[in-house]
């Protein structure tokens, strides 16, 4: 399993995806680590056993073990933290101030450079669609010195991910359907 066999499997209608798929799987304004961490942490925010398989199959002899945790385990805290600080930001009141006591000890010690780990986290929350973690990642990873292109290919990482997984699901979704 592999970039090009996700290929493959996208109907035609989503050339466009294809494209772009191949493309940024060679993004220079990232460095190898930042580029795979990105695709696998947003592989497994998609949520699609087969977008998730080819990305790590293909982009994870590319990260150390310990890369290859933090970005798994940007995915695992973004998903609890993407949840929990979307709705404190959009419901407001009294919320944004009471203590979340929710354990993210693996923030303060990902196992790798804190900038890739927020670079990762930022790309989840991307996906998740947390407009609050967004712009708190945003602001880190620019006060350490990445710049906006490089966040930017991030998140266009993040969406193109994201809409794999999505015309994939739909696909299956379809064929369900037909055989029914």
């Amino acid at each position: 399993m592999s970039i090009e066999t996700l290929k493959t499997r996208l109907p035609d209608y989503a050339k466009d995806l294809k494209l772009n798929l191949g493309s940024l799987a060679t993004e220079p304004a990232l460095s190898t680590q930042q580029r795979a961490g990105v695709f696998v942490a947003s592989a497994l925010a998609s949520r699609n056993a087969e977008v998730t398989r080819a990305i790590v199959a293909e982009f994870a002899p590319q990260l150390s073990a310990e890369a290859l945790a933090a970005a798994k385990a940007a995915a695992a805290i973004m998903g609890m933290n993407n949840v929990y600080y979307r709705f404190t930001h959009m419901v407001g009141g009294d919320y944004p101030n009471m203590p979340a006591r929710l354990r993210m000890s693996v923030m303060a010690r990902p196992g790798v450079e804190k900038a890739d780990f927020e670079l990762w986290s930022l790309a989840v929350s991307a996906v998740n669609g947390c407009g609050m973690c967004m712009e708190s990642h945003e602001k880190v990873v620019r006060n350490a010195g990445l710049t906006q292109e490089q966040v930017q290919a991030a998140v266009r990482i993040a969406a193109v991910v994201h809409a794999v997984a999505a015309t994939l699901d739909g696909e299956a979704a379809l064929e369900t359907a037909q055989s029914a």
